[in-house]
């Protein structure tokens, strides 16, 4: 059975020299491992377009359980983040963390459109790279189930106080008089920086990016959702470390 669909190479694996292992994320059947036959032969005409980060129209044939991409058309390739190591490494780090939390086979087009807008707005230097990081990592887990509450405090219900803090590893807030409840390590949250982990989990998508914050809000913010992610993906993130490494 022919399958034709679009979709990103979130991860490439060389096998036997000429042939590569992919996984794509695809429009109309999400997280896919396909077999490219020939792939990484310098003449091959599924090398432009079978690389990490690849953007692509896919002819997939289905054989049982198992695809192999008869054809690919490039769609986008992102120069502009490719060009850049910072860019790239934080682009690497989106798609090792949407390999993990992302579920086979199950159709995932609003993660497939979250990912490609983060590029897009990553690689025209649109928001800040820690921004583009949080959204990425709360909206994504958010799609995968992993949805934090931050409707209120967990212990008395308290939509807004003085204090505030998350608990990344429940995924809930708690105010400053029931903090001592939690049994985990809390992350104080200012008022800003809690609205806008609000408007990631819960926005429309098409307001999704429409938010700004003070600097130092935004690494805030950064490091709560970072806090988050860790806490609910119980697997090293190497591309995660080696971006972190770049910004010292």
């Amino acid at each position: 059975m022919l399958i034709t669909t679009d979709g990103l190479v979130i991860k490439q694996r060389t096998m036997d020299t000429d042939d590569s292992l992919l996984t794509i994320l695809t429009k109309d059947l999400g997280v896919v491992y396909a077999y490219a036959k020939g792939a990484k032969r310098m003449k091959s005409a599924l090398l432009s377009s079978t690389e990490l980060l690849c953007y692509s129209r896919f002819v997939l044939f289905k054989n049982r359980e198992r695809y192999s991409v008869n054809n690919a058309d490039l769609n986008q390739v992102f120069f502009g983040v490719r060009e850049d190591i910072t860019k790239l490494s934080l682009a690497t780090y989106f798609a090792q963390l949407s390999g993990i939390v992302l579920p086979v086979e199950e159709p995932e087009e609003e993660a497939l459109r979250l990912f490609l807008n983060c590029l897009h707005l990553l690689e025209k230097d649109k928001l800040p790279q820690t921004q583009l990081k949080a959204i990425f990592e709360l909206r994504l887990m958010t799609l995968c189930g992993f949805m934090p509450d931050l409707v209120g405090c967990a212990g008395c219900g308290t939509y807004e106080a003085v204090e505030m803090y998350f608990v990344p590893q429940s995924g809930e807030i708690l105010c400053g008089n029931c903090k001592g409840r939690a049994v985990t390590p809390v992350f104080p949250l200012s008022r800003s920086v809690l609205q806008a982990m609000r408007h990631i989990i819960y926005s429309d998508f098409s307001k999704l990016f429409a938010f700004t914050l003070a600097p130092e809000s935004l690494e805030q913010l950064s490091l709560a959702s970072e806090r988050f992610v860790k806490a609910q993906v119980d697997t090293p993130l190497p591309t995660l470390d080696f971006y972190q490494s770049l910004q010292s």
